[in-house]
């Protein structure tokens, strides 16, 4: 009997990637440039994992919404300026490597939903030599952002994985909501953007304290036989 597809569907920006300095920074930048105030930066990771704009929106809500745009094209043209500085680093959390080496000898399949666009993606895989790892990215370029769960239903498509095959792997109550809306496991890490409370609150299935326990709760909860 041929075993099911298992997928483990991985949030970027505060999950595998510790990037949350460069966004701030890019949003101080965009405040700068606009001649706005800027918001708090306690108040910044509360919108990384939605899409851009919706991100943007949120931060300066007082700004007209047709200038939403221009606030999003500064801000992709800051991360273009802090990407070609020497001095430029957005680290994977320590451990990255080894987890996605043990989920693929398990046969768990990879995959990325994101809130970062498309370019910044590709830059963050190319930079980490892990462009060939991952069978679905998706990203707001291609599907609503979070919490729509379509990201997560682009991916299921992609792979033919079931959802009670999947998990997905996120910092942020967005990511839990997304995954809870495609009806596919989450699994909520307290090393991100978001409080651990904030991710009970959204229905994560698991928290995770450390990067190195989520080899174990992905394959429980991908598992055919798992415990509920």
């Amino acid at each position: 009997m041929t075993s099911p597809l298992r997928l483990a569907i991985f949030d970027l920006d505060g999950t595998i990637v510790d990037s949350q300095h460069n966004i701030i920074a890019a949003v101080e930048e965009v405040a700068r440039i606009g001649g706005l105030d800027c918001p708090a930066r306690e108040s910044i990771p509360q919108v990384i994992g939605l899409s851009l704009v919706e991100a943007l929106a949120k931060l300066f809500p007082t700004v007209d919404p047709k200038v939403h745009e221009t606030l999003d094209r500064e801000y992709r043209q800051a991360f273009i300026r802090m990407r070609m500085r020497p001095d430029y680093d957005e680290p994977l959390f320590a451990g990255t490597h080894e987890l996605l080496d043990a989920l693929d000898k398990e046969g768990i399949l990879l995959g990325i939903a994101t809130g970062k666009a498309k370019r910044g993606v590709t830059s963050v895989l190319e930079r980490h030599g892990l462009s060939t790892r991952f069978v679905s990215i998706q990203t707001p370029d291609d599907a609503p952002g979070k919490p729509h769960p379509g990201m997560v239903l682009r991916c299921l498509a992609e792979t033919g994985a079931a959802p009670e095959n999947t998990v997905v792997i996120g910092d942020t109550s967005y990511d839990i909501e997304m995954a809870r809306a495609a009806r596919v496991n989450a699994i909520g890490v307290s090393w991100g953007n978001h409080a651990v409370a904030d991710l009970r609150t959204a229905g994560a299935h698991r928290l995770v304290d450390r990067l190195g326990d989520l080899l174990h709760a992905i394959a429980e909860l991908t598992s055919p036989a798992k415990v509920p």
